[in-house]
């Protein structure tokens, strides 16, 4: 028996959304890192989800909620986008036209994620304890 329904489900979108706003945070720091290890600028990362079904072979078409198992993170990906470039002849990291490639991070787009991932998380979280408290006073009924 399940004494707390959905919890799965929370603690895997919990889990997801820490790693989405970790990737968000790393983004944010190398917003000017214009040399990084591979010898050019810092590209933006992105993380995509996925749904995890339940390992059935039945389909309930009556309630297809009763097959999702939850989320989970499928990968962390490189943004394909281009390098913003600059002219700055006098940086150490400029070509020999004097332009410079800066990393493909927006940083107010960034903040926008930050804000979209912080309240999915805060939402998954008050699901939690709303759960929590509903096995508590189901705990406490009286026959």
């Amino acid at each position: 028996m399940d004494i707390l329904p959905g919890a799965q489900l929370t603690a895997g979108a919990l889990n997801a959304e820490k790693l989405r706003m970790q990737v968000i945070a790393q983004n944010i720091a190398n917003a000017n890192t214009t040399r990084t290890s591979t010898g050019e600028p810092y590209r933006r990362q992105l993380v995509a989800f996925e749904s995890v079904l339940n390992k059935t072979n039945s389909i309930d078409s009556s309630n297809p909620a009763s097959d999702l198992k939850g989320v989970q993170v499928s990968g962390v990906f490189n943004d394909p986008s281009d390098f913003k470039r600059i002219y700055n002849p006098d940086h150490p990291h400029a070509d020999e036209k004097g332009f410079l490639a800066l990393p493909n991070v927006d940083t107010a787009m960034e903040m926008v994620d930050m804000i979209t991932s912080s309240r999915s998380y805060e939402a998954n979280l008050a699901v939690m304890k709303t759960a929590r408290n509903l096995a508590k006073q189901a705990l406490t009924i009286n026959y």
